[in-house]
């Protein structure tokens, strides 16, 4: 069964059409499709691909790993009778890296970026019945200076490095809309006002229209505003907690959003004409601030420990893509299971449906691109397009509480003295910050740092239980600031030349890693058990580490679940438990507020 569920949870209309399923699909592998006008009907495909799975997965049908860095895809549809009369508006949740679009053997347009949403107006291109849509795909599968993640540029994975996925990787779709509609809309919420900020961009003719908002919690009317729209972009502000839910005694009880309470507010937004309803939206936010401050991260207002685990977003039958919906729900349900109250999403845009599921379930996200292993000036273009569009997609998803542009100098290798890739890593996390004041951002996480909100450290020295002297430097390297800012993971400085910590809070982003096979598969762990006894144990022994650590502020384990040939995940790769969650998260329950101890 292909991917069913409504992808744009933050702004979901009830007339849409999901177009994933069975699509013709043929290898270009000597570009001769755009010479030879693969986008008419004439043209023979060979294969055939279920989308949104990239060919390179088994759940594609096809499950191939081979170099074909030039892809087509071609299905037709009809547009639904009762979606007829309206602007069709054609969806891509993803498609890497770059797609060229057809509507009927007319060119409609492109999208560069593999990680992010995109969409085009359709409906002059249509021409009713049997319509063609065609999509062609470019994947440089040797090029390193695109953003390719954990993707790796030789055909077998080996090491860190994983399969890669060419082409369309998430759903896409058919909305309708009529001439008028909410093209636009952005939560930004004020906990120590109690405000929600409100802004909508609407696309058409404006005039003699007005704009009805309904928040309710629960189910329960909370706020309503009806405004005259003045122009295609405005902004309200709402104060939630001097009503109804301010004299429920909203500071004890927490009508705020955290994992712990993952209170959320729903929206419905209708445009009219008169009394006619011309658009109508529903979406929903959480009041959530998150800042730093005597070198603690704060969640609303209070000192928070973040117990992270990293992620990487890969499942055995679909790579990049979940087999379904639920399987973004389990993988958050597993992790909480085991008494994390976060993730670290590594080297990938994860799918809105994950963020979602964070939503709902009260589960912080670390947002990571994913990188290009070399640096140029095309790649910081690309980067930098990238980040601008996930800020967009993203932004209303309470749950994101960090932003990772940059990871241990992926895409800047000489960062420590070359000042052309320092300013890059800078201007990463000034770029970000000028479109999202609401989050922290991480310069380069992991060593060499520039200027940063949280100090993250990647260390993987910390041995078995019999390399004593390893272990004991590992649990010294951990006990104080000076310590962690002096030391050199992988050989490499805190923070790079030029710049150095400012107070910001130290946290353990990567470590662990702790190898184990527990079942048919081979492959490697950053140290190795050879049972689930030694597994919780190992665990512990790390762990202890972490939280003796008087310096450190949070943590982000490595990993969920094994990936590929990496064995050292929690999980398995098909997500079944290397030992008894529960005693993780007895582990994982070892720290308590009391044991905060800023510097």
């Amino acid at each position: 069964m292909y991917r069913q569920e409504y992808p744009r949870p933050q702004l979901i209309r009830k007339d849409w059409l999901n177009l994933n399923g069975e699509w013709d699909f043929h290898y270009d592998d000597e570009n001769v499709g755009l010479r030879e006008k693969w986008y008419k009907r004439d043209k023979e495909f060979a294969l055939s691909i279920t989308v949104p799975f990239v060919y390179q997965s088994e759940m594609s049908g096809i499950n191939e790993n081979t170099f074909h860095d030039w892809v087509w895809y071609r299905r037709e549809f009809e547009v639904p009778k009762d979606m007829e009369g309206k602007q069709i508006i054609l969806h891509f949740g993803a498609v890497d890296y770059r797609a060229s679009i057809y509507v009927n053997e007319h060119f409609v347009g492109s999208h560069e970026g593999g990680h992010v949403s995109f969409s085009f107006d359709i409906t002059d291109y249509l021409q009713g019945g049997k319509e063609l849509l065609v999509v062609r795909v470019e994947d440089p599968s040797t090029d390193e200076t695109i953003p390719r993640g954990k993707q790796y540029w030789l055909e077998d994975s080996a090491g860190i490095w994983y399969t890669r996925s060419t082409g369309i990787w998430q759903t896409i779709w058919l909305e309708a809309v009529n001439s008028t509609f909410v093209k636009k809309l952005k939560f930004t919420p004020d906990i120590d006002r109690g405000d929600i900020q409100i802004e909508y961009e609407i696309a058409g003719d404006f005039s003699n229209k007005t704009l009805e908002l309904e928040i309710t919690y629960h189910g329960e009317v909370v706020a309503r505003q009806l405004m005259t729209i003045q122009d295609s972009y405005s902004r309200c502000c709402l104060n939630l907690y001097n009503r109804k839910i301010f004299r429920t005694d909203f500071h004890d009880r927490g009508w705020n959003w955290s994992p712990e309470a993952p209170n959320l507010f729903d929206v419905v937004i209708r445009l009219k004409e008169n009394e006619k309803v011309e658009d109508e939206v529903t979406s929903y936010f959480g009041m959530r601030k998150i800042h730093t401050e005597n070198g603690m991260v704060y969640l609303n207002n209070k000192p928070y420990y973040q117990k992270l685990v990293l992620d990487q977003g890969y499942w055995p039958q679909g790579l990049l893509t979940a087999p379904s919906d639920l399987d973004y729900k389990k993988d958050i349900e597993l992790a909480k299971k085991m008494g994390f109250n976060g993730c670290r999403k590594h080297q990938k845009v994860e799918d809105p449906r994950f963020l979602y599921w964070a939503d709902q379930l009260g589960f912080l996200v670390w947002g990571e691109c994913a990188s290009a292993p070399s640096f140029s000036e095309d790649a910081v273009g690309r980067l930098t397009r990238e980040w601008m569009e996930i800020i967009e997609r993203d932004f209303n998803h309470p749950s994101i509480v960090t932003w990772v542009p940059i990871n241990e100098s992926w895409g800047v290798p000489h960062i420590c003295n070359n000042v052309q890739q320092k300013h890059h890593s800078a201007a990463m996390y000034h770029l970000i910050h000028s479109l999202d004041t609401t989050r922290l951002v991480i310069s380069n996480d992991g060593w060499e740092l520039t200027v940063t909100d949280i100090c993250g450290i990647h260390n993987y020295n910390h041995g078995h239980e019999k390399e004593v002297e390893k272990y004991n430097h590992f649990k010294k390297s951990l006990s104080t600031k000076e310590e962690l800012l002096h030391s050199l993971p992988a050989g490499r400085k805190i923070y790079t030349e030029g710049f150095s910590h400012q107070g910001e809070p130290i946290l353990l982003t990567e470590f662990g890693g702790i190898g184990y096979k527990a079942g048919t598969e081979s492959g490697w762990g950053y140290t190795s058990v050879s049972n689930e006894n030694e597994l919780i144990n190992d665990y512990k022994r790390v762990m202890e580490a972490v939280f003796s650590s008087n310096a450190l502020h949070g943590f982000c384990y490595t990993q969920l679940t094994d990936v590929e040939q990496e064995i050292n995940g929690l999980l398995t790769y098909d997500r079944k438990p290397k030992c008894d969650l529960e005693e993780i998260k007895k582990v994982n329950q070892m720290w308590h507020v009391e044991t905060i101890n800023p510097f």
